[in-house]
């Protein structure tokens, strides 16, 4: 059996591969929407955003936004795909109270971005490659309102025209973690290229879902159906889940599977019927007349790749050789571009040799501190240059690992002080004098005669009672490992 096939039967769901495609929904983040100069921002108050032209009133011309087209280029150029060099908008044609035109400027012949890939890492550190079938350009719809209207629906047209980048996966996914892995990989991929901000609670990156379930020996794919804009990976990973056992559990009971569109309620997980899946054809594509072909020069698409950051699978790969990190800790330092910058600043300061103590202090305290004071990355009161000095110091026996999470804590405060200035306002500086260490010691032996003694009864835990004692009698300035060595001489002497 080769490894593929022992790979689909490992993935088996009660006797069942499952068959997955992702079709993400992603807001690109412009300060204009993508045929009108509306501004995009969230939150504004209902229909005070949408234009003449966001409204479809007679006689209105759309203009393309040209940065929508640098935007999907550089997501093109970020997953090794295919570039149109002329891409042509059409036409989609269906009513619905959202889409003042009754049809949404999309693509379907010529998307903008072609054939590209996706490389995820799964649980278990193996990579899978996902590929991506296309990426194009389209108008959001604007939004239904339901739950402030007694009986009727309120139609809020903000939404309308904002500038979309579907990018639509091939069906290579076979389990709703690899489904998750994938959307995630994505999800970091767009806000590390700057062109969205993937706010899912806001409905900047949404997600759709393609799901069918076949027998491992079956030539064709079984019928499949969509679920529609789940915006958290939570819920992605629980709405592939309850359609696959309903699946299961229609064609196991004797019916079969209709193509159609479903809707996912979390609070009964499970999966329920919204229409019947259109093909293509319902949808009557044609060119829109108004627009015209978009044409993509070499010269533009160089331009934009010039100015594409390093890519996070580069850059993790860049910081295990570089940083000696571990995979886990490259991937936690890679798992958002401002994450990894501030990472590699904070190196810059402490020197290369720190760079893994740069990371554990990143991981551990700089993360933990500020999700407690509820702060992002951006507000952090702690300056990359700040924690790179303060790991220094600690390099250089200025003052223990101890003393750094008091000073860490003071940089916390948000005064903008430097290691070096805390250490000498608050007398914090490490003592490395063995005489004078060697005195404290002394006198620490000369109270704790009974730990003494235990500890040359063969009781080590003394040992470390004594250390305590001395690190009190110090107040933490001691250098550490000079009182274990000069209390091991005292003691065995």
């Amino acid at each position: 059996m080769n490894t593929e096939i022992r790979a689909r039967k490992d993935q088996l769901i009660q006797g069942w591969e499952v068959v997955i495609g992702l079709e993400i929904h992603c807001q690109l983040n412009t300060q204009s929407k993508i045929f009108s100069g509306s501004p995009t921002a969230f939150g504004a108050e209902p229909n005070t955003q949408a234009s003449l032209i966001d409204l479809a009133l007679p006689g209105t011309l759309p203009v393309l936004n040209r940065e929508v087209v640098n935007k999907a280029v550089r997501f093109g150029l970020g997953i090794d795909a295919e570039i149109c060099r002329a891409s042509v908008f059409a036409r989609k044609n269906y009513f619905y109270p959202d889409l003042p035109k009754g049809y949404q400027i999309s693509q379907m012949d010529d998307p903008i971005v072609g054939k590209g890939h996706l490389d995820i890492v799964l649980e278990d550190g193996t990579v899978k490659r996902v590929g991506v079938t296309r990426a194009h350009l389209e108008e959001d719809a604007g939004k239904s309102l339901h739950e402030d209207f007694a009986g009727m629906t309120g139609i809020d047209l903000n939404r309308a025209g904002t500038p979309l980048l579907e990018i639509v996966s091939e069906p290579d996914m076979r389990s709703a973690t690899e489904a998750v892995a994938y959307a995630k990989t994505i999800h970091l991929l767009v806000r590390w290229l700057g062109i969205s901000d993937g706010n899912m609670a806001e409905g900047s990156f949404r997600c759709d879902c393609n799901i069918s379930i076949r027998k491992p020996d079956a030539p064709d794919f079984g019928t499949r159906c969509e679920l529609k804009n789940i915006n958290s990976f939570r819920f992605i990973e629980r709405a592939i889940e309850a359609e696959v056992e309903r699946q299961i559990d229609l064609i196991e009971g004797g019916g079969r599977v209709i193509q159609q569109t479903r809707l996912y309620d979390p609070n009964k997980n499970e999966t329920r019927a919204m229409r019947s899946k259109e093909e293509a054809n319902d949808y009557r594509y044609f060119p829109d007349p108004d627009l015209l072909p978009v044409v993509i020069t070499e010269a533009q698409i160089e331009q934009i790749r010039s100015e594409l950051p390093e890519l996070p699978e580069a850059r993790r790969s860049r910081f295990v050789e570089q940083y000696q990190l571990s995979e886990y800790d490259a991937r936690i330092m890679n798992g958002a571009r401002e994450l990894a910058d501030f990472y590699e600043d904070a190196v810059k300061t402490a020197g290369i040799s720190q760079a893994k103590i740069v990371a554990n202090w990143v991981m551990g305290d700089l993360l933990g501190a500020l999700n407690k004071a509820e702060k992002e990355l951006a507000d952090s009161p702690v300056t990359p240059t700040q924690l790179g000095g303060l790991v220094a110091r600690i390099a250089d026996n200025t003052i223990s690992g101890k003393i750094a999470k008091v000073v860490f804590t003071e940089m916390m405060q948000g005064n903008g002080e430097s290691a070096d200035d805390i250490i000498s306002a608050k007398g914090l500086k490490q003592e490395t004098d063995t005489g004078a260490i060697e005195a404290i010691i002394k006198e620490v032996l000369a109270t704790n005669e009974k730990m003494v003694e235990e500890y040359r009864a063969g009781k080590e835990k003394a040992f470390n009672g004594l250390v305590g004692q001395i690190m009190k009698a110090s107040k933490g300035k001691a250098n550490p490992s000079q009182v274990n060595e000069l209390l091991k001489n005292l003691l065995n002497g």
